[in-house]
């Protein structure tokens, strides 16, 4: 299994590597812990506020692991217009999955949209959204 230190040496010589660290540690992990950000501020020369800084600045990354599977259900204008809202109670009546308001995964012409780890689901209706739902 990689770690952290791994993760450092793979971003070695790397120009503005911050974002790129973080990211796969939040793949990784789940989430970026106290003792990564600490560990990876001292590789960077950085400080651990500064490194804390960019983690509580991007809602992506988390500082404690979830419990719960995560969707991504996009809110924004585009999914509004293609019916998002109707799938919106279907979420907010489970409670094994978090369900998480994003604002644009970028597949606005076939919306309503959402994400599951790295993997997109598009062109959701109710009976799509329930089966996504149910196999997560």
């Amino acid at each position: 299994m990689a770690s952290i230190a791994d993760i450092l040496a793979e971003h070695k010589g790397r120009e503005g590597p911050l974002l790129p660290i973080l990211h796969d540690v939040q793949k990784l992990f789940g989430y970026i812990s106290e003792d990564a950000m600490r560990e990876i501020a001292s590789v960077l020369n950085l400080t651990r506020a500064e490194v804390y800084g960019v983690v509580s600045f991007y809602h992506d990354f988390r500082k404690e692991a979830e419990a719960r599977p995560v969707l991504k259900l996009c809110r924004a204008e585009a999914c509004k217009a293609r019916g998002v809202e109707t799938l919106v109670p279907i979420a907010d009546s489970q409670s094994r999955i978090k369900v998480e308001a994003i604002y644009c995964l970028g597949l606005c012409a076939v919306g309503p949209s959402a994400m599951v780890g790295d993997t997109v689901y598009a062109r959701l209706d109710s009976a799509k959204f329930k089966t996504l739902l149910e196999a997560m």
